[in-house]
């Protein structure tokens, strides 16, 4: 039964039979044959099938609201008996913004691979909104996210401090100047984040005061990644609002160069965001560890 729990969870969560075969390592055949038998079980059709598509059914929306519940008690099972035999294993389920994910995190995960080699750490990529979505799914333990808007279920502790600066490449002809006002944005041309991009929302927000919206920038293009955002500055006379942690090597090399804007200074706090009134010992003990980390540095 606990199989087929996690089969009916990858399916439902995936919404492809094709994507839950390759994420189990079993066949298609033997992926349908588990949902017959919960469907035979339950006597109640968990998915409705159009063609290649599917979409869970109200019986198996609240099968699905089990079955994370069910996992999540496994998950504090697993670490809270590891104590006994002094080994802390378990699994974590961590979700980062891009920025974060690809700049912050990583001497974070080997410190704490390092600290408890038997805890299995499993990362999930995506904007603030996508991260934030997870964790109010129960697909994610712990989050950590740029952006300036709460959610009310959500709790947002200060993690660290970022600054998101204007860059452009350092042949073009803004680097002569040494500042800019805040209206001459409007002539430039931006290279920005999709929307539900925690980036994009501060840089909203940080505009406020002057009177402009992100609708009156001219801007080129929006795009997916802050790494394609840089391979296009470089290649362009664009410019874009980027973490100064992000740049950090583009900078020291001279490929990008920062423009100063008068009266604007846009900072901000990268969060750790867990439930409100949620937690459990591996979370704990994974949050305690990055700031440690963290306060070391600073």
């Amino acid at each position: 039964m606990d199989f087929r729990l996690k089969v009916f969870f990858t399916v439902a969560t995936r919404l492809s039979f094709t994507k839950a075969a390759s994420e189990l390592f079993i066949t298609q055949p033997a992926i349908s044959k588990h949902i017959q038998e919960l469907e035979e079980e339950y006597k109640t059709k968990l998915f409705e099938r159009n063609g290649s598509k599917i979409a869970l059914t109200n019986a198996g929306d609240t099968l699905l609201k089990h079955t994370k519940n069910i996992f999540e008690i496994y998950r504090e099972i697993d670490f809270d008996l590891s104590t006994f035999s002094n080994e802390r294993k378990g699994l974590l389920r961590l979700g980062a913004s891009t920025t974060i994910a690809q700049y912050i995190i990583s001497p974070l995960l080997a410190r704490f691979h390092q600290k408890l080699e038997a805890v299995k750490v499993n990362l999930l990529n995506g904007n603030t909104e996508q991260i934030e979505n997870a964790l109010l799914n129960k697909e994610i333990e712990i989050g950590i996210v740029e952006g300036q808007s709460k959610n009310p279920s959500i709790k947002y502790t200060q993690f660290i401090r970022d600054e998101l600066v204007l860059v452009c490449n350092s042949s073009n002809p803004l680097v002569k100047r040494k500042e800019i006002a805040p209206l001459d944005l409007k002539s430039l041309r931006f290279l920005v984040r999709e929307q539900g991009s925690g980036t994009l929302e501060v840089i909203e927000y940080a505009l406020k005061p002057f009177n402009i919206k992100i609708d009156q920038l001219q801007i080129e293009m929006q795009l997916g990644s802050t790494e394609s955002i840089k391979s296009y500055l470089l290649n362009s006379d664009c410019v874009a609002f980027m973490s100064i942690h992000a740049v950090s090597k583009e900078l020291k090399n001279k490929e990008l160069q920062i423009i100063d804007i008068d009266n604007l200074t846009i900072e901000r706090y990268f969060y750790i965001i867990t439930l409100q009134g949620k937690s459990d010992p591996l979370s704990e003990l994974f949050i305690k560890n990055i700031s440690s980390y963290y306060n070391l540095k600073l």
